[in-house]
């Protein structure tokens, strides 16, 4: 079921078959490295969390890249792909390729620069010849569906939170929502000048919600989705936000990644709520990386 506001989200999760019986978190990941990284202009025309005057450092970038992907080895296998110099800042995998049982899903990227990490032939072959997966291709589509980055996934419920932007459009939600097998999906809007819901929404192993409200053009449907969660919810101010803790993940029960900025934003009590509610803090120095609008979450593409 696809509903659009806050009341019909509530009805139907009181109603439908929800229960937390899936597997909440990734059995392993994989990243893109940066590879001659730097801006793309294209980018920027749609996401305020990058700045054009800040130059990024390509060594400092791609050293900052192989540390996060050791440290997230400690909870899962982790595989990465070589960067391609014809995109610029194709770090972020998350937008254009993501899994669920079986199948490797392609996304249908907005901008152009985009467009061309989702048509390489290397992830697609080693997902569909090597691990015989199942691969469904939206990008060719006529809609938007920047996956990960649009849609945060609830995985353990099946329910998916799609925020609308230029990123993602309804034709691009109902895509999802079938690709992904979920079984329920609400899609709200975005506030004005925001690009991905998962740099203002986390949901951490199914237990904990990360919740930036500014980040939404209705406070009514962060709080529907904040209901779920029973009390287990990180309120995040737009300081936080702008710092990328929303852009966080858990790929094992008992941690949550985010950036060092990210961490570093964080209040004493949030941090002492996450502990209490079972999850260290994992924190990776990825700043070169963040300059081009994105932080963590976004670099991590999950493998269900």
């Amino acid at each position: 079921m696809i509903v659009s506001n806050p009341n019909a989200f509530l009805r139907a999760y009181a109603t439908l078959s929800c229960p937390a019986d899936l597997p909440a978190t990734a059995r392993a990941a994989f990243l893109v490295s940066p590879i001659e990284f730097s801006l793309a202009t294209e980018s920027a025309s749609d996401n305020l969390y990058m700045d054009l005057q800040l130059k990024p450092d390509p060594l400092r970038a791609l050293a900052e890249h192989a540390e996060l992907a050791r440290r997230l080895g400690q909870d899962v296998p982790v595989f990465s792909f070589p960067g391609d110099p014809d995109a610029p800042d194709g770090v972020f995998p998350n937008n254009a390729f993501a899994t669920c049982k079986g199948r490797l899903i392609v996304g249908r990227m907005r901008h152009v620069v985009r467009q061309r990490e989702t048509a390489r032939t290397d992830i697609r072959a080693w997902f569909g010849d090597v691990l015989g997966r199942e691969v469904i291709d939206l990008s060719g589509e006529d809609l938007t569906a920047e996956l990960t980055g649009s849609l945060v996934i609830d995985r353990s419920r099946g329910i998916g939170y799609c925020g609308l932007s230029e990123r993602c459009d309804m034709a691009g939600a109902r895509a999802m929502h079938e690709a992904f097998g979920l079984r329920l999906t609400y899609c709200f809007e975005l506030a004005a000048g925001e690009y991905h819901t998962n740099v203002i929404l986390a949901i951490l192993a199914g237990r904990v919600a990360l919740v930036a409200e500014s980040g939404f053009a209705d406070p009514a449907a962060a709080h529907a989705i904040a209901s779920v969660y029973q009390g287990m919810v990180i309120w995040l101010d737009d300081r936080q936000k702008q710092a990328f803790a929303a852009n966080a993940i858990s790929l094992a029960p008992d941690r949550v990644w985010m950036s060092t900025t990210a961490e570093t934003a964080l209040e004493h009590y949030q941090r002492q709520a996450l502990e209490d509610w079972g999850f260290a803090i994992g924190a990776a120095e990825i700043g070169e990386l963040e300059k081009a609008g994105g932080s963590l979450r976004c670099c991590v593409a999950e493998i269900f």
